[in-house]
């Protein structure tokens, strides 16, 4: 496909780890309704809970999470202590006990807690929950900042995945994102990882950061590879600093333009699939006897908060400032200020800050877009009919599908829709056709590829 038509596409997009977007929750959840919403979900249903850390000793200058910059430790054994307490309340709400087959850590940098912290906070999650035999414990990892001691803390605590944030070797991309980070440094932490019995390893890469070539981004796969990792992410840079004012501090002129954007993507997804790595949805490769590539496979892969994953719970509770969660009746997200979050736990109140409910067809076309985005492809009927509607309730979305697929988008078979594979990088261009809300509130959206 000429890169003239995906460039036509290549429009802002949300990135559908949600749906309805976390740009559409709305103040004015009362806390008595969230006390319900979690009273509400069934005993028996496994939970998936995340964990916000919003921390890190420095500031990447590509960053769009929500963290804070500290070189003093107070201030996140504070934080961790009002975590705790949350957590706390929360299975007191729920009923103590309740089964759990995902856990995640992120961030900022979760790795900045030191190691009788990560045992007190595991301590406090054993106590509340009950995880289940083969539940999923994942952290995302900062190589910089982690001690042999304290890889062992994670690994006793019950940690059996990590992910290890790389983006680029190369000192002069690294200089310009301000991040140094050697590859021996990185190997290192891979190496203790494997000793402690962690062989779930994750390698975060990125493409389109500043002065990267398509040979760059090559020779930071090849030299990843030899750290034998389980999976890659390969996430494109999203620049926008309308809403992350550091990203100002990276020259617009030293980043790769749409062309060496899209190369630098295909020409890594080429290069991990020749070390046998699956490509799976719009950003992940793992190897094939990997359970995310065996999900992809049977189709039982989701997408969530956490992008692409085997978590097959139909709850998400999030912990933390800024954290979000995903009960039956709708979503929730945690108040962002570090300190408004402390004083509301404090006080013994939940800090819900905004949510949305589900309602109309918002289910229906969630379950739409997540096939969309796990398999590239969806057949309305199967989903139509699951959800007691005709296929006929998506005429207009047809319409403009019809213009996708007279340009190579997408082919339309019956009620099944496919994202040809030239096309892939532009799925979230598809995924928006079934968006309600898209378009009706300013947003400053990444780009599609």
């Amino acid at each position: 496909m000429k890169t003239e038509t995906i460039q036509k596409y290549d429009r802002g997009v949300p990135r559908y780890t949600s749906y309805p977007t976390a740009h559409l929750f709305q103040a004015g959840l009362s806390e008595a309704t969230y006390r319900e919403w979690l009273a509400a979900v069934p005993e028996e249903m496994p939970l998936s809970l995340y964990a916000h850390i919003p921390y890190c000793d420095s500031l990447c200058w590509f960053c769009g999470c929500h963290t804070k910059i500290t070189q003093k430790y107070k201030p996140i054994r504070e934080y961790l202590a009002v975590l705790q307490k949350e957590i706390s309340m929360t299975a007191d709400v729920m009923g103590m006990g309740r089964p759990v087959s995902h856990l995640h850590f992120g961030g900022g940098s979760p790795t900045i807690l030191i190691p009788e912290d990560v045992r007190a906070l595991f301590g406090t999650l054993r106590e509340a929950f009950r995880f289940t035999a083969d539940a999923e414990l994942a952290v995302e990892i900062d190589p910089r900042d982690m001690s042999r001691e304290a890889i062992n803390a994670w690994a006793e605590s019950g940690i059996n995945r990590a992910s290890l944030g790389v983006q680029d070797i190369q000192p002069k991309v690294q200089q310009a994102i301000n991040r140094i980070q050697s590859i021996e440094q990185t190997a290192q932490v891979a190496s203790w990882l494997h000793e402690a019995g962690v062989h779930g390893i994750n390698m975060d890469l990125m493409y389109g950061l500043p002065y990267q070539t398509v040979e760059s981004v090559l020779e930071t796969v090849r030299q990843v590879m030899e750290m034998a990792p389980e999976r890659i992410a390969l996430f494109g840079y999203a620049h926008i600093p309308a809403l992350k004012p550091h990203q100002r501090l990276i020259p617009e002129e030293v980043l790769p333009d749409f062309n060496e954007r899209f190369e630098q993507q295909e020409a890594a997804a080429e290069l991990l699939g020749s070390y046998g790595f699956v490509r799976i949805g719009l950003d992940h490769f793992a190897k094939q006897d990997d359970p995310m590539a065996i999900a992809f496979a049977n189709g039982t892969l989701r997408r969530n908060f956490q992008g692409y994953t085997t978590d097959k719970a139909e709850a998400m509770i999030g912990f933390g400032a800024s954290s979000i969660g995903c009960l039956p009746a709708g979503f929730i997200q945690n108040q962002v200020p570090i300190t408004t979050y402390k004083s509301t736990i404090n006080k013994g109140n939940f800090a819900v800050l905004k949510s949305i409910p589900f309602q109309g067809q918002d289910k229906l076309r969630a379950a739409i877009i997540e096939q969309l985005m796990c398999y590239h492809q969806v057949d309305l009927a199967p989903l139509c009919k699951q959800y007691g509607c005709s296929t006929d309730l998506f005429l207009y979305e047809f319409d403009q599908l019809q213009d996708l697929a007279n340009d190579g988008i997408v082919t339309l078979d019956g009620s099944l829709i496919s994202v040809t594979d030239d096309a892939r990088s532009l799925v979230r261009t598809v995924c928006a056709v079934f968006d309600e809300y898209h378009g009706q509130r300013d947003r400053a959206y990444s780009k599609a590829v």
